[in-house]
């Protein structure tokens, strides 16, 4: 078994299986913890008949503010709309950089017509503008994906706010696997047991997520459709089937099963097909990661003594050891591009997030721990999700490349095994 999941596993205790029904409003709260970088000062002004009720431009500023990257306010009024001209100089001596405006506009058969535009105010030009027809029910979705555009219009990259998140919550004798929009609304349950829930994975599509249950009293690799609920068992040999990863064709993962002795990695396929046994060692491989061009696997394994990193060639079977510092290094996961990976290492006695490239073996610390763990990236690299502690409480942290922070907590339970979803439709 991998050295994060026992420490994971030593936490649970259990009996019985119960299903519940989605939550309907965030019980999740967001505290943004701290800057890294200069803020730019951003004034998203209220769209014109803008609904009250769910204010598009308080969501993109409280997007937009998460980042770290931005300074928002609401600016002065009278506030300008899409269809007014806009003078720089005024906006520009009020301290704005950067200035969005918009119009809802009602149209046929219900729907509204969403309109935004963006401006540089210190360059004094526009730089572009969007337009959704939309359900009132797609307002929030409507207001991420415009987050999304602002977002990489002003920095070059893609906007995650579209996309969600999910983990497993531990409240009393109850695990629940829930996913959320980024911005914590929305929590849904698609599964829920009183016995231990643990890494789930995102499908590269988004429809699906692998975890592993320990309802049938052992560790059972389970993929379920998020948009009908069916469940299946992807693994379920003797002894051990854990740490599910996804390839990306989407139709396999990568698994560790004892079934042979020691923990070690297969792949299995969705439509049955007969599993591959990637590793053959005598010491425990386990925690595998697949990369995303599918040709090598990240994993740790204590071959060399103590737990490390080490990275699989898929087609040569060729074995490389990547860290080097310390003697507890784990939980590797890819970053999008594939040129680096983010894991936990052991620093004094703490665990700490930290990033290594995989060219040059740098290594760039993340966090100061001290209890962090289950580390992955947003899909656009720019953010890594983890799991920390606060006091006695357990919670999820958003750490950006740059070091703003921010943290997801709530009150009912305790926050675990995080994972960001792939961007893509929802």
């Amino acid at each position: 078994m991998t050295c994060s999941f026992i420490r994971s596993l030593k936490r649970f205790l259990a009996v019985g299986l119960t299903l519940i029904t989605p939550a309907l409003h965030a019980q999740i709260t967001i505290d943004i913890i701290g800057s890294g970088q200069e803020q730019r000062p951003i004034v998203v002004t209220p769209f014109l008949n803008e609904n009250q009720n769910l204010p598009i431009t308080g969501i993109v500023r409280s997007d937009l503010q998460r980042t770290g990257g931005f300074r928002s306010t609401t600016g002065e009024s009278p506030y300008p709309n899409d269809t007014t001209a806009i003078h720089f100089q005024d906006w520009k001596s009020k301290g704005a950089e950067i200035l969005v405006t918009g119009g809802m506009y009602p149209k046929e058969a219900g729907q509204v017509e969403i309109r935004v535009r963006l401006y540089n105010v210190a360059l004094g030009r526009e730089l572009g503008g969007q337009s959704y027809t939309v359900r009132p029910n797609q307002f929030r979705n409507t207001a991420h994906k415009i987050s999304d555009w602002i977002y990489e219009q002003l920095t070059g990259h893609v906007g995650v706010f579209n996309t969600r998140v999910a983990y497993v919550m531990k409240r009393g004798r109850r695990y629940e696997l829930q996913v959320a929009d980024t911005d914590a609304f929305n929590p849904q349950t698609p599964f829920a047991s009183n016995e231990p829930i643990l890494s789930p994975r995102w499908s590269p599509d988004g429809t699906q997520l692998a975890y592993v249950s320990f309802e049938l009293k052992k560790p059972v690799v389970y993929v379920q459709s998020l948009s009908t609920g069916q469940r299946k068992i992807v693994a379920s040999f003797k002894g051990s089937n854990s740490a599910p990863a996804w390839f990306p064709d989407g139709r396999s993962l990568a698994v560790v099963l004892t079934k042979d002795g020691t923990s070690q990695i297969y792949r299995v396929f969705l439509d049955g097909s007969p599993m591959q046994r990637l590793t053959h060692s005598t010491s425990i491989d386990t925690e595998p990661d697949v990369s995303p061009d599918s040709r090598s696997i990240l994993f740790v394994s204590d071959r060399g003594g103590s737990p490390q990193i080490y990275k699989l060639d898929v087609s040569s079977g060729n074995i490389n050891r990547q860290t080097f510092e310390g003697t507890y290094n784990v939980s590797p996961h890819f970053s999008p591009d594939g040129s680096n990976f983010v894991y936990i290492r052991r620093d004094s006695g703490r665990f700490e997030v930290a990033i290594q490239d995989l060219s040059n073996h740098q290594v760039q610390k993340i966090t100061h721990g001290p209890d962090d763990e289950s580390p992955g990236y947003a899909p656009n690299g720019q953010f890594v999700l983890y799991a920390s502690r606060e006091g006695r409480h357990e919670i999820l942290m958003a750490s950006s490349l740059n070091g703003s922070k921010y943290k997801l907590h709530d009150i009912r339970g305790d926050l675990r095994e995080p994972a960001w979803s792939p961007i893509g439709k929802r």
